[in-house]
């Protein structure tokens, strides 16, 4: 089962500063979309309210040392916009399986360190310059993985990485 780690990094690995990521890049906004449409995301608290809402077409679940503290989206708001808040990270890999056969993982960065060990392939934009913060993405180390495709763009690069 496909287990996908989706970011977006700058050259010196920053993905972003506690708060937000470092790059708003529309092109990256859109191919997200149509990348994660229809497969369970998971993110941790701090990513879902900086991104500020249920994204509609997947089920978010969030990772929280609180969930209860998660207002979860309203049967109004759509059956498209589905969310669960749970307390550890494996919680959440179970129900995200249950829900689908390929999981994506949307950060931040302790998100991403506890997904590590189940990743099977990363979905990285890798931007072409440094950026300030003090959350980065896991180092991508070529023993470990083996890059598989790469789409070059006006200072970025779509890349996609997987597990050997």
């Amino acid at each position: 089962m496909p287990v996908v780690a989706i970011a977006i990094v700058a050259a010196n690995g920053v993905i972003g500063d506690g708060d937000r990521q470092p790059f708003e890049i529309a092109e990256d906004w859109a191919r997200f979309k149509r990348v994660t449409l229809g497969h369970p995301l998971i993110m941790g608290r701090r990513t879902h309210e900086a991104i500020g809402r249920w994204l509609p077409g997947r089920t978010t679940i969030v990772v929280t040392s609180r969930p209860e503290s998660i207002t979860l989206p309203e049967p109004d708001e759509g059956p498209k916009r589905t969310g669960h808040a749970v307390a550890s990270f494996n919680e959440a890999l179970q129900l995200a399986q249950n829900i689908d056969d390929e999981v994506y993982i949307a950060g931040g960065g302790s998100v991403y360190e506890q997904a590590w060990p189940y990743l099977t392939d990363l979905d990285l934009t890798e931007v072409h310059q440094q950026a300030e913060g003090d959350v980065r993405f896991p180092q991508v180390d070529p023993a470990e993985w083996v890059e598989v495709e790469r789409d070059a763009r006006d200072g970025f690069d779509f890349v996609h990485y997987r597990r050997r």
